[in-house]
């Protein structure tokens, strides 16, 4: 009899929690059972794990072989776990070493032929790893993601062979030489692109500074989406820890491959209207992250916002508060973080030409408040400012180069600034203070009070509508370089609520 342990890692929403791999060989039939909740791909790594070994010349255990990952209240899923066992059946079988062992953790697929394919997740279970000081043996075409991860030893592998030569010290796998990372500005839409909308590039800056929410309101065409798609560029760079945070969820997704020279872009995504709520926020039997968390610590636009189900959108009420997502399913749970800034972008009725000079409009008021209410009051409580966005003038358009706006570069300057004040103050930016922060940041003089409560009074906004002016003006005066908050900025930031004071939904 002999047993071999191992270590390994499974997935659990975009965390790696460690599972042991214990290998038992002992006398009686031949048989090989797999224990410890092993979902279907799990439970036929047998029949990969039995034809890799063959395949590779090496001597299958005449005996019954049990296989236990442990914890054995964790789900395992996917075919992960597959080099992790063949290498234990291995060294419970004394074929490999089991001292070289113990500062490894293995991950990887196996093909029948002994080839080691790629698995997702991998990212999550390397800071995992690191921080467990042990190294990681894995596929070579996972071994790039992984070593975005610093002061990580990563083995990346092509053959089961190659694994086991290194553990038996007859041929050393190298490490992954991880390239010199020389800073770079992520290529980025420019702002200056888009032809006049100053009030809009106004309130993209704010939104930008402070990390507040933004809806867009204007006919077809005025530049609603060009504006959406700039925001990444003004966001002040991501640090090392937000760039691995935002990769890790694209990485247990599964949808795209990192791209190790972009890792550190703010994500940006888009979904059609047509999305369902599961698209939208995450979820199916194996709790995977939806569009919101593949959007964390970057934008999430959402073009034409009424033609969205309304109970889809409604889905997005907790995570803007929260800044996280709990799936919750019969046998798995999983929660995800959803910390990104919305951008949404309607027309103003059914037909988008309400307010035209030419007169195109023929909507009812009853079509255009029935159109409105497509988005509900709570949802729009949620969002910090709201924008016209109106047609430009025919020689606006048609001006020339010269008189394009300011450039991204220089007002992601002025944003950086302002995020820096706000991180100084209260350690967060401006949208994520809680009321007594609110208290304690935005304070308001006497004058502020006066007309904060005219704006309570004759828009009726409720009191979270009350704390998020209070805290856009903070943001305002921010990048103003202001201590106090004035009722310029106060101003400011009541003009942003125009919904409120319209014939929308309340």
């Amino acid at each position: 009899m002999s047993l071999c342990v191992l270590n390994s890692r499974a997935r659990e929403g975009i965390a790696a929690p460690a599972v042991t791999v214990e290998v038992h060989v002992a006398s009686g039939l031949p048989a090989l059972n797999i224990v410890g909740l092993p979902e279907m791909a799990v439970r036929e790594s047998r029949d990969r794990v039995r034809g890799a070994l063959l395949n590779g010349r090496f001597e299958f255990p005449a005996g019954r072989v049990t296989i236990n990952l442990a914890p054995a209240d964790l789900p395992k899923d996917g075919g992960r776990f597959d080099l992790p066992i063949a290498v234990g059946v291995l060294g419970a079988s004394g074929q490999v070493r089991r001292g070289a062992l113990e500062g490894v953790e293995l991950l990887g697929e196996l093909a029948l032929s002994g080839q080691l394919r790629p698995v997702t997740g991998v990212l999550p279970a390397a800071l995992a790893v690191r921080d467990a000081g042990r190294a990681l043996v894995l596929p070579k075409e996972n071994a790039a993601e992984a070593a975005l991860v610093s002061d990580l030893t990563v083995y990346p592998a092509g053959h089961l062979l190659e694994v086991c030569e290194h553990l038996n010290g007859t041929g050393m796998l190298r490490p992954f030489e991880r390239g010199e990372e020389t800073p770079s500005t992520p290529d980025y839409a420019d702002l200056a692109d888009v032809r006049g909308q100053e009030h809009a590039k106004r309130a993209l800056e704010i939104a930008a500074a402070g990390g507040h929410s933004l809806l867009f309101i204007g006919p077809p065409g005025t530049g609603k989406s060009m504006l959406a798609s700039r925001l990444a560029g003004i966001l002040p760079p991501m640090t090392e820890a937000e760039a691995l945070e935002a990769a890790a969820v694209r990485s247990v997704s599964g949808i795209e491959p990192i791209d190790p020279s972009r890792w550190r872009e703010r994500p940006f995504r888009s979904p059609h209207h047509t999305a369902s709520g599961v698209a939208l926020v995450g979820g199916g039997s194996n709790p995977r992250p939806g569009e919101i968390s593949l959007a964390h610590l970057g934008v999430l636009f959402l073009d034409e916002l009424p033609e969205f189900d309304r109970r889809v959108l409604e889905v997005l009420r907790e995570p803007l508060e929260s800044g996280h997502i709990h799936i919750s399913r019969a046998a798995r749970q999983a929660r995800f973080p959803a910390q990104f800034q919305l951008v949404a972008a309607m027309n103003p009725c059914p037909c988008g030409y309400l307010g035209d000079p030419a007169g195109r409009c023929r909507c009812t008021a009853e079509q255009v408040a029935r159109y409105r209410a497509r988005i509900s009051g709570p949802l729009l409580d949620r969002i910090d400012l709201h924008v016209e966005v109106p047609r430009l003038p025919p020689e606006r358009l048609s001006g020339p180069p010269a008189a394009q706006g300011e450039k991204s570069a220089r007002i992601r300057r002025r944003v950086e600034a302002a995020r820096e004040r706000q991180l100084a103050r209260a350690g967060k930016p401006n949208c994520a203070l809680i009321p007594p922060e609110i208290e304690r940041t935005c304070a308001l003089d006497l004058a502020g009070r006066e007309l904060m409560a005219q704006a309570l009074a004759r828009l009726g906004l409720s009191a979270r509508a009350y704390h998020r002016v209070r805290k856009a003006a903070r943001t305002i005066a921010d990048l103003a370089a202001s201590e106090d908050i004035t009722t310029e900025h106060l101003s400011e930031a009541i003009g942003y609520r125009r919904l409120d004071r319209s014939s929308g939904p309340h």
